[in-house]
């Protein structure tokens, strides 16, 4: 009798621990994309003073697509960490996907809907990047080399989104590159040429030889490339992380001839 009761609470115990520990928020997700799904159907209402005899809807449409990709660093202690952060409604931030360490995908979000990652951003004339991207987290303080397998793992998810999506090369951006005077992510460490070399961002060719004309403007070209230059030196940080990776906010000869580069070539796309 004391064995078969040990037997049945080792049975309810394990029953226990195989299930969801994210049901009751997965069911949230759920109960919230059927009120938005509730809303999408709701018939327009007459906004003339001379109302139409008869509501007219039109038959060409489709869903707004993703036009970039936004890579963060979740300055967290875990995986598990950043996704019991994206289901707390009081944090008020999410993504759409989140890689861990060891190249598990956490696929957090329907890509079609607007995830809340980059915050107050700007890049060229988009000033609501979260209406127009989508965002992916990667487990890492900050301060360390990205694993293989998490690199892999972004990779595949990159070239995913780049297929269904025809995002553009140039719109694989980094939160710093979009909110300079704010983050920092993905950081100094993040491996952007070799993202560059398989399609996913932009980057520069041979800087041996190069010239810079005289009258060549930093803050010009900055702005070329697509950064807010509202303040500069924010803007020559993020350049820097992201292309010379390193954190110094001040252009040096080598800096400007890469900058001048990267101008050049996205004014003769």
């Amino acid at each position: 009798m004391h064995l078969a009761f040990l037997l049945i609470y080792f049975i309810l115990c394990g029953i226990s621990c195989a299930r969801n520990p994210y049901r009751h928020t997965n069911k949230m997700q759920k109960l919230q994309i059927k009120r938005l799904v509730k809303e999408l159907k709701t018939l327009p209402s007459p906004d003339s003073l001379q109302a139409p005899r008869f509501w007219t809807g039109t038959t060409n449409f489709g869903l707004r697509k993703p036009n970039f990709v936004i890579i963060h660093h979740t300055a967290q202690k875990s995986c598990d960490q950043t996704l019991r952060t994206f289901i707390l409604p009081r944090t008020q931030v999410s993504a759409h996907y989140v890689i861990c360490k060891d190249g598990t995908v956490h696929h957090m979000l329907n890509d079609y809907f607007r995830a809340w990652h980059g915050g107050v951003s700007l890049w060229g004339n988009s000033s609501d990047i979260n209406s127009a991207s989508i965002g992916i987290e990667l487990d890492n303080d900050g301060f360390e080399i990205f694993p293989e397998p998490q690199l892999n793992s972004l990779l595949r998810v990159l070239n995913s989104l780049k297929l269904k999506y025809q995002i553009p090369i140039d719109n694989f951006l980094g939160h710093a590159d979009i909110a300079p005077t704010r983050k920092v992510d993905p950081n100094i460490f993040f491996p952007w040429k070799m993202l560059a070399e398989r399609g996913f961002g932009n980057w520069y060719d041979d800087t041996s030889g190069i010239f810079v004309p005289p009258d060549f403007d930093n803050t010009t070209a900055l702005r070329i490339i697509g950064y807010s230059i509202k303040d500069t030196t924010a803007a020559i940080g993020a350049f820097k992380r992201h292309f010379m990776q390193d954190s110094i906010r001040i252009l040096n000869d080598h800096d400007k001839k890469v900058l001048y580069l990267l101008s050049e070539k996205i004014k003769n796309q």
